[in-house]
């Protein structure tokens, strides 16, 4: 299955959607690009919109992880969007959930992050 990283930007929120597969051949290249976003210092939040991403591992854990440390550091928000059924269960079992709030859709994860501001 192919992978893909769109970038989306709304005011001070980078808006990154994923779709397909995000795993140990493709959680570098997640990183890198949003890396490359938050070095324009344009941002503050971060909305991943997980809508048609349709299978992770702990790699892609990782990459999440990490940008919840990366976003914290900028004093900002970091939330999840219209995650697709079969990563639901993954971010149970790994607490994600507890540490990240969810929206149904990405127009109520931008509007969060707006009001947050």
């Amino acid at each position: 299955m192919s992978f893909a990283v769109e970038v989306v930007r709304h005011r001070h929120i980078l808006v990154v959607r994923l779709s397909g597969e995000l795993d140990h051949h493709t959680a570098e290249q997640v990183r890198t690009r949003i890396e490359e976003e938050l070095l324009t210092g344009l941002y503050t939040d971060l909305v991943l919109n997980l809508s048609q991403l349709t299978f992770m591992d702990s790699s892609g854990l990782g990459v999440i992880l990490g940008r919840i440390k990366r976003i914290s550091q900028l004093g900002g928000k970091m939330v999840l969007c219209a995650v697709h059924p079969s990563i639901t269960r993954l971010f149970e079992l790994s607490g994600l959930f507890k540490i990240l709030e969810r929206y149904d859709s990405e127009q109520a994860a931008i509007s969060a992050c707006e009001v947050a501001s």
